[in-house]
This record gives structure tokens, sequence and C-alpha cells, in this order.
């Protein structure tokens, strides 16, 4: 009995194991690429109760087989968020009293929880220079007011579907505009804010579709990749944050970086893992910061629960002259022409964003 329960296990970690490996964007293929940790643990265990069981007959040995198979796949995505990893964005140790620096948090608020008050004590709290807010309707607009009315300026964009967006900002902004890069009911910001000492840098700000097992993640896909595009192609230093729906190891944040040149601090530290806020054994980093090589990171904290099933993110980043950092490597022509379809053919397509009735339920 035990042995064929642990075989299942194996036989579940080794299928979710190589189903991401599949090369098809649509979400009951793409959502395998969350649940990676999940995996880990599960197939340790089975290795670990097949060693203790001991390996006495083929069932058992198979067991340990797929495990430790699942086990190496799902390694292979994961390893590079930890400390076992090199850093990618080098630790800045410079003075911070002449460097230009930025702080940004990054908060998916969830339209439907009206823990308000959690929300303005972390904005006074962390008192950042930009802060984010995703989900964001007419309601939680009006209870962020007075508050952000402490900020330089303010950036509204609430809705009513899941996909309002909110940019305030206590430096000064030379741009500030909600974009619809793909889908007309699916806002982005993007700004020029001028640092201290009057430098100035390009801040991107995304919610895209969340994947559904029902339904392709072109949506999704597409607008990581465009905001790729425009990462790439823009001449000052450039910082890209929100909730992506995507985890940091997934086929498409990997190509996000290499067509954009980004990086992300947190390959060679940690995985803060943000969401589910409310699920200690289920959860995953889905809320994003990445930035171009002209940075280096003075810190990355996750923070404590405000009522949403994502944890707000906060972020210190050093604008410098150093080049210290270590760059992700250049897009191949296949990475190119992929992007190039997924957006050609998600613009020309008029479908309603995935999950927008999702408080209504």
């Amino acid at each position: 009995m035990i042995a064929t329960l642990l075989f299942c296990l194996a036989l579940v970690c080794l299928l979710a194991s190589l189903v991401p490996l599949l090369p098809f964007g649509h979400g009951i293929v793409r959502s395998f690429d969350f649940g990676r940790l999940q995996a880990i643990a599960v197939s340790s265990l089975v290795i670990l109760a097949t060693i203790i069981a001991g390996l006495n007959s083929t069932i058992l040995i198979a067991a340990l087989s797929m495990a430790a198979i699942a086990l190496l796949i799902q390694l292979v995505f994961v390893i590079r968020f930890t400390p076992l990893w090199p850093v990618q964005t080098r630790g800045f140790d410079g003075d911070r009293q002449n460097t230009p620096t930025v702080s940004v948090l990054a908060c998916n608020i969830k339209q439907g929880n009206h823990d308000y008050q959690s929300v303005i004590e972390l904005i006074r709290q962390r008192k950042p220079d930009i802060a984010v807010f995703m989900e964001t309707d007419e309601n939680w607009a009006e209870a962020l007011r007075p508050c952000l009315s402490e900020f330089h300026e303010t950036i509204e964009q609430p809705q009513e579907d899941s996909y309002g967006m909110i940019f305030a900002s206590r430096l000064p902004l030379r741009e500030g505009q909600v974009r619809f890069l793909l889908n007309e009911e699916v806002p982005s910001v993007s700004c020029i804010v001028e640092l201290p000492g009057g430098r100035d840098i390009r801040v991107v700000a995304l919610h895209p579709e969340p994947p559904l097992p029902n339904r392709d993640t072109l949506g999704r896909d597409a607008e990581i990749l465009v905001a790729a595009k425009i990462a790439r192609d823009e001449p000052l230093p450039v910082i890209v944050t929100g909730d992506l729906n995507d985890v940091a190891w997934s086929r498409t944040t990997r190509r996000f970086l290499r067509i954009s040149g980004l990086l992300d601090p947190r390959q060679g530290r940690g995985m803060f893992n943000s969401f589910d806020a409310r699920y200690w054994f289920l959860r995953w980093p889905l809320d994003h910061i990445f930035h171009s090589r002209d940075f280096e990171l003075i810190s990355i904290e996750r923070q404590e629960f405000v009522g949403s099933d994502h944890f707000p993110m906060f972020y210190r980043l050093a604008l410098t002259d150093r080049d210290r950092n270590d760059p992700p490597p250049s897009p191949s022509g296949n990475d190119i022409a992929e992007a190039e379809e997924a957006i050609k053919v998600e613009k020309n397509r008029d479908r309603p964003p995935a999950g927008t009735d999702w408080e209504e339920a």
C-alpha cells in the first residue's frame, strides 16, 4: 500500500516536471510552471521515504528513480534563485549620500480585499519613492487618495474588473501615461522619473492576464514581451515592475530577460515568494522587479500580510555608473521570432482579458 502510494506520488511529480517542458502557450501547460517548489518538496519526501522503506521492491526503486528525475528537472529551473547561484545584480556598496537611489513598493491589493488601513500603514511606514498598486477599483482609489496626497504625482486608472492600477511617485515625473499595450481593458503605466540629482529613469508597471487552464496564455505572454521590447529600445535606465502573473523561472520570463537585457535581482539571493499570501504551502514568486545594468541592489524585502492574496514587495536600487552586473544572454533568433508572432496574434484578437469576473464569484 505504502509502496503504491509512493509510486503514484513520484509519477505525479515526474509528470508535473515534464509537462512545462512542452513548447505550448496554453494555460493547462504553463500552469505547471508555478508549482516547482511544491514538486521539489514532494519529490524529496518520496526519495526519503523510499530509502527508509529499504528499496526492497521494484515499485519502490521505480518510485525513487522517478522522484529523483523530477527533483533534478525542477532544480535546474529554481536553483538560480538560491544563494548557490552567482548573483546577477551586484549589491551596492558605494556612498548612498552621493548616489541616486530609488525605492519601489509593488502591491497587488486584491480588489475584493477591504483592509485599506493595512496598506495605508505600509505606505507610511516604508515611504517609497514610487508605489504601484494593482487590482484597484474606485473604492481603493478613494481610500488611498488621502495617503497618496503626500506624493508628488499620482496616476490613477481604477477599474472594476481586477485590472485597475495606481502609480504614485514622490519624485517628479517628466512623463507619465496609462498605456494599453495589447488589450484595451488591461492597463499599464509608463513614466519618466527624475531622481535626486536630476538623472532620469524609465519605470514601467505591468499587470497582465493570469493563466487559466481553459485558454491560451498569449495575452499574458505577449504583453510581457511587448514590455521587453520597450525596455530594449529605451535609452534611459529602466525598471519594470508589477504582478506579471508569471513565475521568475518560466519560459516567458526568461525570454523577457534575454530580449530586454534587464536583470533579476533575486538571482543568487532568493525566491521572495509573493503569492499566495494566505497559504504558506502554496507560494511562488509572481511579483517582480527587473532593471537595466545601470542599477545595483540595495535591498529587496517581502512585506507583511495586508489582507491580499499577494505580499507587497519593497525594493531599493542605486543608479550607478559602474557596470559590474552579470547580464542575461542575448536573445536567439527563435526568441525574437516567437515573441513577434505572439504579439502579432494577440494584437489581432478581440477578446476580454482573463479573470475579470473573479471578484464577482
